[in-house]
């Protein structure tokens, strides 16, 4: 026995969204069905299905960024009940035997990690996203919404939240030096950028933010940076070399990484979690002087998922969103690529109750 729900699907890179219906598998003892309340989207669903990252698998439907309402649970199932606010990201299973796994790595997982969707899952189906009225996943992939965080506002958080926590978090973005706060630059106030700000700001970071223009200033300072620097000024890397301990790069554009670079502290670390569909050259004498590091970040493990979504209940820290309709999807990606949404899209999955299926 299957679940048959709605869901937003294409056919093929070029194609148009359409309302489909897909199958959602039978709860396994171990399985939480997830009634979705929102879904986000994220530039890896627009690079995924329009093939910019290898050929996908169509029909697809994306979206690694859930947030709902637990409807049922697994006869094994001890950590959920019905009624439970929960959120799923980016995996939804992992082999959970391997060191990687044992760290509370699964993305890391030796044997290969199950994507949320557009991978290959246990049972030998391709995944399918959360741009769908429910989801069906392993308990281990579950993770509490706090109740401070509102489901539209908190989706973004399982794949933005965490791909800049993890990294701010690991290369110590709060810890002091010599008394005073790491200077933390975040390159790019995107989807990412604009999570990353405010992350690194309560954990107690001097952030500043990088980026072509000052377009975004406002914004920047609003989100609690104390100040935003253009790199197309005049000399910019010249004036400002030296000057940060860690660099947030969420640019997911060919960049000058050597130049970039030149802009950390001897011992600095560049934390790159933009994905660019060209590959990046690289000096080595760009790192080897200072004794740099230049380091990428995937997400994070489960574990921290759920201490990301505790940190920014705690510090009223929460995506900054445009919520939008099932109809508006594709209008949305090319507006996403232009760089007009402020700053993440979130899609109102309640809004599939009036859809007719194609």
């Amino acid at each position: 026995m299957t679940i048959t729900v709605k869901a937003l699907q294409k056919t093929g890179p070029e194609q148009p969204f359409r309302v489909a219906t897909i199958e959602r598998r039978d709860p396994r003892p171990d399985d939480v069905v997830i009634d979705i309340k929102a879904a986000g989207i994220c530039h890896s669903d627009i690079h995924t299905i329009r093939n910019e990252w290898g050929e996908a698998s169509f029909p697809l439907t994306v979206g690694h960024e859930i947030a709902g309402v637990v409807e049922a649970v697994g006869e094994n199932v001890t950590d959920w009940k019905v009624g439970d606010r929960v959120g799923v990201g980016c995996m939804v299973n992992s082999c959970g035997e391997c060191e990687e796994c044992r760290a509370g790595q699964e993305q890391n997982c030796l044997n290969g990690s199950v994507g949320t969707y557009n991978s290959t899952d246990v049972d030998g189906t391709i995944t399918q996203g959360g741009y769908s009225e429910k989801v069906v996943v392993n308990e281990r992939f579950v993770c509490r919404i706090p109740d401070g965080l509102d489901f539209d506002v908190a989706a973004p958080l399982l794949c933005a939240g965490i791909t800049t926590y993890a990294p701010l978090n690991r290369w110590g973005a709060g810890e002091t030096k010599d008394g005073a706060p790491k200077k933390v630059a975040v390159l790019g106030l995107g989807g990412l950028g604009h999570m990353g700000v405010q992350i690194a700001v309560a954990m107690g970071a001097d952030v500043t933010v990088l980026s072509r223009s000052l377009k975004k200033e406002k914004d920047a300072l609003e989100l609690g940076a104390a100040q935003m620097l253009a790199t197309s000024e005049d000399d910019f890397f010249g004036n400002h070399r030296g000057e940060f301990d860690l660099i947030l790069n969420t640019i997911s554009a060919d960049i000058p990484v050597d130049k970039y670079l030149s802009l950390l502290k001897p011992r600095g670390v560049m934390a790159v979690v933009g994905l660019p569909p060209e590959k990046q050259q690289l000096s080595f004498g760009s790192v080897i002087g200072g004794a740099k590091a230049i380091a990428g970040s995937n997400i994070g493990g489960i574990a921290e998922t759920q201490e990301m979504l505790d940190f920014c209940a705690e510090h009223g820290i929460a995506a900054k969103i445009e919520t939008i309709g099932i109809d508006e999807a594709d209008a949305t990606y090319d507006r996403v690529v232009a760089g007009e949404v402020h700053f993440r899209a979130v899609i109102d999955t309640s809004t599939f109750a009036s859809a007719e299926v194609a």
